[in-house]
């Protein structure tokens, strides 16, 4: 065997022993997480049991949680304080009602004399206690009392692996909602089941779409191209926001047809729909005008650009305002063209809530009749 052959062979296993090592690390960092999750659940189950044995709960529950965490801190250490216990006690309130877990069945992990027990957890054949995060990204979803937006963002947190941050956003950006009010009625009950869902064009649309991280101010005046600058800029968290499966490929992208050039704003590709996405941005109200060049960008990119195996383009439209009267008006039916409107600073979460509120009952009343 010569030099080159063993360096190869060197760098072979190298690769192999790194890969299992790092696969290794991830795993122990998971198991940490979801050991202090279930912990923390049940130790939340423990002072609602205990509490409501109490004659006067809510002055029992304080004296029971300040001596707590005197006594929990003096043998673990920190990070017991009573916010901490109250966390805990919230937490299992939140999420008792899908899973409730026999409390003689769990074992915690004891330390000292190096001995360790593994928590076990025996459920009811109707339960379905399963976390799969990490309690930071619990003590952001135990903050939301619709259940069904709750579930939809626990399901999305984990297909997606969002960090901490990148839930705190989505949370604040009412993603939920957005997408709720850019789907029929019908779809909207699947949110909470099944998280987003990508099976056809219209399920990449958001309504709006929100760019409060470009840092533009909504009262300011800028142009399509500081927009677009903007855009690339933060370039992976607008991919974030755009949604599930979306690349970049290019901006200003130029084709060439009867030997005139035009230029599409940003092209991306969507690899679960497996095709591309066309972006025009518009920092005026959409006109008719706009949408027919829109028309043409994603005929254009059809015929010429996309392979055999691909899906049809679709393009998109952000604009500051738009009319859906003129959007149904303008382009023919079962198009796979959208015009969405775009928000420089976070939507009135209250108010998207009620919008989608008043569609769930509207849609739950249709089925009455």
């Amino acid at each position: 065997m010569n030099k080159i052959q063993e360096t190869k062979r060197i760098d072979a296993l190298y690769d192999k022993i790194a890969e299992l090592i790092e696969q290794a690390r991830k795993h122990v960092a998971t198991t940490v997480n979801l050991t202090e999750v279930y912990t923390k659940y049940h130790i939340g189950q423990y002072i609602v049991e205990d509490e409501q044995q109490g004659e006067y709960r809510a002055q029992y529950g304080k004296q029971v949680l300040k001596n707590l965490s005197v006594r929990l801190t003096n043998r673990f250490g920190g990070g017991w304080s009573v916010d901490t216990l109250e966390k805990c006690r919230t937490f299992f309130h939140v999420y008792h009602i899908s899973a409730t877990v026999s409390r003689k069945s769990v074992a915690f992990i004891e330390l000292g004399d190096n001995k360790q027990k593994s928590a076990t957890v025996s459920r009811k054949s109707s339960d379905t206690l399963s976390f799969t995060l990490s309690w930071s990204h619990y003590l952001i979803l135990m903050r939301i009392d619709n259940p069904d937006e709750r579930r939809f963002y626990e399901i999305e947190c984990a297909k997606q692996q969002w960090s901490v941050r990148q839930l705190q956003r989505q949370v604040a950006s009412s993603l939920y909602e957005r997408l709720a009010l850019s789907r029929d009625k019908a779809e909207v009950m699947r949110l909470a089941s099944e998280g987003q869902t990508i099976e056809k064009p219209s399920d990449i649309i958001k309504n709006p779409v929100t760019l409060e991280f470009l840092g533009l101010k909504p009262e300011a005046v800028y142009s399509e191209t500081k927009l677009e600058s903007a855009i690339i800029s933060r370039l992976q968290t607008f991919l974030l926001e755009m949604g599930k499966g979306f690349l970049f490929e290019a901006r200003q992208k130029r084709f060439t047809f009867d030997e005139e050039n035009f230029y599409v704003d940003l092209v991306l590709y969507n690899r679960i729909l497996q095709c591309y996405v066309l972006v025009d941005l518009k920092i005026d109200k959409l006109t008719h005008q706009d949408l027919g060049q829109m028309q043409m960008y994603v005929n254009y990119f059809d015929r010429y650009v996309k392979l055999g195996f691909e899906k049809p383009t679709i393009g998109i439209l952000l604009c500051k305002s738009k009319k859906d009267a003129l959007v149904e008006l303008t382009l023919p039916k079962d198009t796979n063209i959208y015009a969405t409107a775009y928000e420089l600073c976070l939507p009135d979460k209250a108010l998207l809530q009620a919008k989608v509120k008043e569609w769930i009952q509207e849609f739950e009343e249709s089925k009455e009749d």
